[in-house]
């Protein structure tokens, strides 16, 4: 069982350099040469294993953040703004899909070791244990137990199976009739067709839904194209641009870049699970 408000990745960046075009790439505002650090829990882990190699990857899911200015001292969120959140493996990062589950988009890893320095830190617990009957579960929760939920789900055309562990944020209860209710996220799910043979280029960020042991609905996150009218202040900047150049005359391929979308969730994905609650003492 993880505990995941001890389990971290801290990553040191490589000297800062400026880009060529772009006066805020990246959102740093220091100096030439200058490196910082970054550390993050994580909010979800989710295995994907290939059932006839054995071929498996373990991907987690790091706690977001607005869009920023790093490090500045005065207008550090970035207007217009996004979400800044990182999927990844023990040597990649992973893209984390904009479009629909049936959608195809452009998807890559990059290798960990861009950095000059990380560490994933999965901090467990060694006391726990397996709870697979309602009415443990009622009982844990109100003895104010952590709480972790366990998803495995099969696919069965594609051959692998899916094994997703999550903090119980959510949890709800019928003590008389004996009922129980998860809904809590966020989680992460394999695009299972990026699978590489080794890891997954791409996973669906979204929220999950248990109230039995046989069955699990996952609401996946996309992003939407907002009207018009709400884009002419949903685009307009305040204090730093960035999209500002170091010289107006001088843009670059593609310029300009595409502003943050909203997001919501609507996708549903509905799969017979084995599901269980790890608890651990509080």
């Amino acid at each position: 069982m993880i505990d995941f408000s001890r389990s971290t990745v801290t990553w040191k960046s490589q000297p800062w350099k400026a880009d060529p075009y772009y006066r805020w790439q990246g959102g740093f505002v220091g100096t030439e040469g200058q490196v910082y650090h970054v550390r993050f829990t994580l909010d979800a882990r989710c295995e994907v294993r290939h059932d006839d190699s054995g071929e498996a990857t373990e991907l987690f899911l790091g706690a977001p953040c607005r869009s920023e200015y790093t490090i500045a001292r005065r207008n550090l969120f970035q207007i217009p703004s996004g979400e800044w959140r990182m999927a990844f493996s023990a040597r990649s990062s992973i893209s984390i899909a904009r479009c629909p589950g049936d959608d195809t988009e452009e998807s890559t890893t990059t290798p960990l070791d861009r950095f000059q320095d990380y560490e994933i830190d999965v901090r467990r617990l060694a006391d726990a244990s397996e709870l697979r009957a309602t009415e443990p579960i009622v009982q844990a929760t109100l003895a104010k137990d952590l709480l972790n939920g366990l998803t495995v789900y099969r696919d069965e055309e594609r051959g692998f199976t899916v094994t997703v562990e999550y903090p119980v944020n959510v949890m709800n209860l019928n003590e008389a009739d004996g009922e129980f209710q998860i809904c809590t996220g966020p989680v992460i799910l394999p695009d299972l067709p990026t699978w590489d043979g080794h890891e997954v280029a791409r996973v669906f960020l979204a929220h999950v839904a248990v109230s039995a042991f046989d069955h699990a609905e996952f609401i996946l996150r996309r992003e939407i194209e907002a009207a018009e009218a709400e884009r002419e202040w949903l685009d307009c900047p305040r204090g730093r641009d960035r999209q500002e150049l170091w010289d107006p005359d001088e843009k670059p391929s593609g310029y300009p870049p595409a502003r943050p979308k909203p997001t919501v969730y609507n996708e549903i994905w509905e799969v017979d699970a084995d599901n269980a609650v790890l608890r651990a003492g509080n």
